[in-house]
């Protein structure tokens, strides 16, 4: 399976530093982020946003996957995701991650469209990266 890349260079530090995150595909190239960006409503995205994009384009998918399985052709879903960041201690959390899908699902029950929603909700890989392991290899130049 391939691995996808992301990249963010941040110049000075803190609240007065500013930030480019670019995309391996090029789709995202040098879009600027920062403390404004993040926290205030400067132009530019920030994480969240980016985490938003993911889950609701990685949980569409996976979605669109299982109903297709379970034998169905045709359809239309549009999700909207909401990531929460929180003040924790002297740091932030992301404490959620809120998915609101509007779909049109020719001829599924409702009973089971929500079985499968709610299983490919679990099954997304953006969904388990919520828990997933996280590591650092780092290099420090003088």
């Amino acid at each position: 399976m391939p691995t996808r890349s992301g990249s963010a260079r941040y110049e000075g530090l803190g609240k007065d530093g500013k930030g480019w995150v670019s995309t391996q595909s090029g789709v995202l190239k040098d879009q600027q982020y920062g403390f404004n960006t993040r926290f205030e409503d400067g132009p530019g995205t920030n994480p969240e946003e980016l985490i938003a994009a993911a889950h609701a384009s990685c949980f569409t998918m996976a979605l669109s996957f299982a109903l297709a399985g379970a034998g169905y052709h045709d359809g239309t879903l549009e999700t909207n995701a909401k990531v929460t960041i929180d003040k924790d201690g002297d740091g932030f959390t992301i404490t959620s991650s809120k998915l609101d899908l509007d779909a049109k699902v020719p001829g599924i029950a409702a009973d089971e469209f929500e079985r499968i929603a709610n299983e490919a909700k679990a099954g997304c890989p953006v969904s388990k990266l919520m828990t997933a392991e996280v590591t650092l290899t780092h290099r420090l130049s003088a």
